[in-house]
């Protein structure tokens, strides 16, 4: 069964997502041809299976983080084209630029951060779910 709280949290967070996956198609969506397997933006009813980038999150335990608990981001370039490391990094800077800019609009009464957490990013902080 899932938990009320919980949906709405992941719903909240979904729409962080939903607009930055929308930037990144704008800024960077021409510069390398989809796979080609993968749909083109804005073809679909979801955008996580459309144009060139995939953008979410998931829960993660923290067990091994210095972190703790938190929502370990993903972005995902659906291509066959090599990916220099250089635009890669910049596409990582942009990404967690926008999640530290948006995070306190979306969750203004939670202290959120998002931070490098080894070789991934992280959303963690007032994760509660208030009383179960």
């Amino acid at each position: 069964m899932e938990h009320h709280a919980r949906l709405l949290w992941e719903s909240r967070l979904k729409k962080i997502f939903v607009r930055l996956d929308e930037y990144l198609e704008e800024e960077y969506g021409r510069r390398y041809p989809l796979h080609p397997a993968r749909a083109q933006r804005g073809s679909t009813a979801n955008n996580a299976y459309d144009g060139l980038f995939n953008v979410g999150a998931s829960f993660s335990a923290g067990i091994g983080s210095k972190h703790g608990p938190g929502y370990v981001v993903e972005v995902r370039m659906v291509t066959l084209s090599h990916i220099p490391a250089k635009i890669r990094v910049e596409i990582e800077d942009v990404v967690l630029e926008y999640l530290q800019r948006e995070l306190p609009v979306e969750f203004p009464e939670r202290e959120l951060q998002v931070a490098r957490d080894g070789k991934i990013y992280k959303i963690f902080g007032d994760l509660s779910l208030g009383i179960l």
